[in-house]
Order: C-alpha cells, then sequence, then structure tokens
C-alpha cells in the first residue's frame, strides 16, 4: 500500500504539534517533513514532493498566497489550510482545464490566437467551430 505523503506547515508549534498527532498513528500517511517558518515551505515541497501540505490559514475567506502559489508549481499536490481558533478548514487542489478552439489556417487566425492568448482580450478569429 503505497502512504500519502504529508507534509505538515502549521503555525503555532502547538497546532504543528495537535496536527502531527491526529495523523502519526495512521498506517496509511507518512509525515514526510515538518515546516516551523512559512519561508521554509516552498524548499521542502520541492525536496519532499507531498501529496498533501496541511498549512495554516490566516483567513479563511482568502487563499494564502503560498497555496496559490505551490499549487500553480506542484498541480498534483492538494493543500488543507487550518484556522483553529476560529474551527474552519479549507481544502485546495489544482484542476487542469485543457481546452480547445479550431483556429481558421491563415495569417489573421494564427496571429489572433496568438494574441488572444498574451492579451486574453478578445477571442481568437475561428472558423465557425
Amino acid at each position: 500500500m503505497q502512504k500519502i505523503r504529508v507534509l505538515v506547515a502549521n503555525r503555532p508549534r502547538l497546532m504543528r504539534d495537535l496536527v502531527l498527532a491526529t495523523i502519526a498513528e495512521q498506517p496509511d500517511i507518512e509525515v514526510v517533513g515538518e515546516a516551523e517558518a512559512e519561508s521554509e515551505v516552498t524548499e521542502l515541497v520541492e525536496r519532499t514532493r507531498p501529496d498533501f501540505l496541511i498549512m495554516s490559514l490566516e483567513d479563511q475567506d482568502t487563499r494564502p498566497a503560498l497555496c496559490g502559489f505551490l499549487l500553480g508549481r506542484y498541480p498534483q499536490m492538494k493543500v488543507l489550510a487550518i484556522a483553529a481558533e476560529r474551527n474552519s478548514t479549507v481544502f485546495y487542489w489544482a484542476f487542469l482545464d485543457i481546452r480547445s478552439k479550431s483556429v481558421e489556417t491563415s495569417e489573421q487566425g494564427i496571429l489572433g490566437a496568438l494574441r488572444h492568448s498574451v492579451e486574453n482580450s478578445k477571442p481568437p478569429v475561428t472558423n465557425g467551430v
């Protein structure tokens, strides 16, 4: 059985200890690292490649900036953000959405598609599909 690899990065220390105690005895979960400071998290994620990052949540209405950065870089990872003082936990994950659209095979169509991907201001010229 492959274990779920978890990196724990909660602040303060008491919260991190509670999270570690909760998952420590689970036979299908392996704690691959522990970050005491937010500045260590990116390097530890790079080194350990966890399946989950458990981190602190400052504001339940706002996704942590570090969460967005890490999910952009490591979309296979999932994040549990915990705000213990508000008894709130948010689960974040990335979802790859691949889309396509037919583009007219012409100078105008090709340039329109290229500019659309950069400017994202108007759709590319299509051949009616």
